[in-house]
């Protein structure tokens, strides 16, 4: 169980019952679908501080947003996404500080100050009706520009063209002529499996000097014996880790080498890279089997580790 999310809603239905506090602080409970529908009927912000990265989802915000109710969040879960200038407000995804005390009185600081600065006084700037112009616009904007993105028709046409398309017409390709590619992609995969141990790095020649600056470039020349895999695809790639001196490293990105010829069982690669940010970095080169058939790379999870630095 959350004990700590426990103690801190003791600890805020506790000063909701202080005298100075009585009608401020309003704390519901068995939240449910039906007290759902009257609090998004009825309130004109939804304010959700998740702690960052532990979002699951968000669904009561999408819920509120739907109704016309503004959001203000941290970018965490749908809000990361969903946000948009002009629609809602938003608190940076970025963590501060590590420590969760010293980060939660810094959100608090920020929340209070974008109300404060930004927030009730958009909610108040009325013009001669008593309507608040500005703000309606607000509204305007998240009903017409995020509520198009969190439907029910746009999850089921996304699944449609990213998955059950893709699949229907891949189904079809490979029952094509006899299952022809498919035989060539199991006899391509039979290939690899026999004989990825015989390939040989005959040569890696990185270019770069050994202290890089920002705006340098990463070169470095490759030389591939695939031995008996003939003309079967072999990609090669770099794995980059970046450290800015006050944190471990962590995975930076990967680029593909780029093939510039064969000659026999050789394979010629080379590699420019643009360094665009300061601090410590290592990397490692992988080959891995390269097929466009494949539905995807995991499908042939092969890979041969060379030159780590």
């Amino acid at each position: 169980a959350d004990g700590a999310g426990q103690e801190l809603i003791k600890h805020i239905i506790e000063i909701s019952r202080m005298p100075q506090f009585l009608g401020k602080i309003i704390f519901l409970e068995n939240y449910d679908m039906r007290l759902a529908k009257r609090l998004v009927s009825g309130v004109d912000i939804w304010l959700n501080t998740p702690t960052r990265m532990q979002e699951a989802s968000g669904t009561s915000g999408e819920k509120a947003q739907m109704n016309g109710v503004l959001n203000f969040s941290v970018k965490d879960g749908w809000w990361y996404e969903g946000y948009t200038e002009e629609a809602g407000w938003a608190l940076t995804e970025v963590q501060t500080y590590e420590n969760t005390q010293y980060q939660d009185h810094l959100d608090a600081a920020t929340i209070y100050t974008m109300l404060e600065n930004e927030i009730v006084p958009l909610f108040f700037d009325r013009n001669k009706d008593g309507i608040p112009e500005k703000w309606v616009r607000f509204i305007k904007n998240s009903i017409a520009k995020i509520t198009p993105r969190y439907t029910t028709k746009r999850m089921i046409d996304d699944y449609i063209k990213q998955f059950y398309s893709v699949l229907a017409d891949r189904n079809k390709s490979l029952k094509a002529d006899n299952f022809q590619k498919a035989r060539r992609i199991v006899a391509w995969k039979m290939n690899i499996v026999r004989n990825w141990d015989s390939i040989e790095v005959k040569s890696l020649k990185v270019k770069t000097s050994t202290s890089p600056t920002i705006g340098d470039i990463f070169e470095v020349d490759a030389v591939v014996d695939t031995k008996n895999l003939n003309d079967t695809g072999i990609g090669l790639e770099l794995v980059l880790l970046h450290s800015n001196g006050r944190s471990e490293f962590s995975f930076e990105r990967t680029k593909e080498f780029n093939l510039i010829r064969k000659e026999g069982s050789l394979l010629y690669f080379t590699l420019n890279y643009s360094i665009k940010q300061g601090g410590t970095y290592r990397y490692a080169f992988r080959l891995f089997p390269k097929n466009d058939d494949l539905p995807y790379r995991e499908d042939m999870c092969y890979v041969k580790w060379v030159g780590e630095q």
